[in-house]
């Protein structure tokens, strides 16, 4: 599949394909996630809510009943809400990938309310279509949603009929590189507070943590068994049939939430240095010229992830990841939402599967 522009620059700047730059190596990410905490939000439920986020003051009277989900080419925002339970609230939601880790999680996703909403050239919301909503509060993945340039609701127009913007974290600006696990805990915490369900957001977290930290401990222990010490296979993140840039693979992964994963499963990212952005844009010899010891193919509205998969290990046959066919298909528990724990597992699983 190839990409236009507006998508192509949605998903760079709204999709967490992004680095471990957290600033904390604790294995549950605690540090950046107190130090990301956005405000003075009442910690034990109640009204009124308030919020800093992204240089905006949000004050919630009640908790929303009328919630936009934007596109942004994520479904993090809208999987949070399902996760809390919440989702009787949303009456338009432009996200979905088609395929989920979470059972049922696509279908549910599937039947929530599109609002009639006709997407604009940059494949959301326009502004007449999101004012028309009368929504109370808008969530969106990077500040791209709220960019008047791109035919979007600016935020203060949002405030003028009285509708409340988030946007996620570390997508203030339109490039979220820096994004971690923590990021994931943080917009499940803000959403608990917002809607009052501070308990459920606790308790998925702290699920979580627990679950990464288990999968972290057994791969460590099985390196040690095997006497590999701290050394991590080599992981290319890519998306399927997806072209972005110039060169043939123009979506391979950089920096982002997904370097997190692969350290906490016990991989790394041989392209991190490729790209100061989340996105590298490779040409096939620089592909080629690299040792890759495993794939994760990233669907997006991919039906078929697997083939490309097989199609790219045989094009690469001088891989170890080729000798070996390692490689896993994944969706929306690689990008930013409550499902982080899925990935790290199934992709500690294809790298050390001596640990389990």
């Amino acid at each position: 599949m190839s990409i236009n522009r507006p998508v192509a620059t949605a998903l760079a700047a709204a999709l967490c394909l992004l680095t471990a730059a957290c600033g904390d190596d604790s294995p549950d990410g605690g540090g950046a996630d107190a130090r990301r905490t956005t405000g003075a939000a009442n910690a034990k439920g109640g009204y009124p809510v308030t919020l800093e986020n992204c240089g905006e003051e949000l004050t919630f009277e009640k908790a929303p009943s009328r919630v936009v989900v934007m596109n942004g080419a994520s479904v993090g925002e809208v999987s949070t809400l399902l996760a809390l339970g919440v989702q009787d609230r949303i009456v338009a939601n432009q996200q979905s990938y088609g395929m989920s880790e979470v059972k049922g999680r696509a279908a549910a996703i599937k039947a929530l309310p599109t609002g009639g909403v006709k997407p604009n050239d940059a494949f959301d919301v326009p502004r007449e279509a999101m004012l028309g909503l009368r929504s109370d509060l808008v969530l969106s993945t990077t500040s791209y949603g709220f960019d008047g340039k791109n035919g979007f609701a600016t935020r203060e127009q949002l405030k003028d009929v009285a509708a409340n913007s988030y946007i996620s974290p570390e997508g203030c600006g339109q490039d979220n590189a820096g994004m971690t696990i923590a990021d994931s805990y943080t917009l499940l915490r803000d959403m608990g507070k917002i809607f009052d369900v501070g308990d459920r957001a606790e308790e998925l977290i702290a699920a979580s943590r627990k679950n990464i930290a288990a999968v972290s401990a057994k791969v460590k222990a099985e390196q040690k068994r095997e006497g590999k010490g701290e050394k991590a296979p080599k992981v290319m993140v890519l998306f399927s049939n997806m072209s972005m840039g110039g060169n043939d693979f123009s979506s391979v992964v950089a920096k982002g939430i997904y370097n997190d994963i692969l350290a906490r499963a016990g991989g790394s990212n041989p392209f991190e240095d490729a790209s100061e952005t989340s996105f590298a844009d490779l040409s096939k010899e620089k592909v080629a010229a690299t040792e890759v010891d495993a794939l994760v193919v990233v669907a997006y509205n991919d039906p078929n992830p697997t083939a490309y998969a097989e199609k790219l290990l045989k094009e690469f046959p001088q891989w170890p990841a080729a000798r070996n066919n390692t490689y896993v298909t994944l969706s929306d528990s690689m990008y930013i939402g409550p499902s982080n724990a899925l990935a790290v597992e199934k992709i500690a699983r294809m790298l050390h599967p001596g640990a389990f």
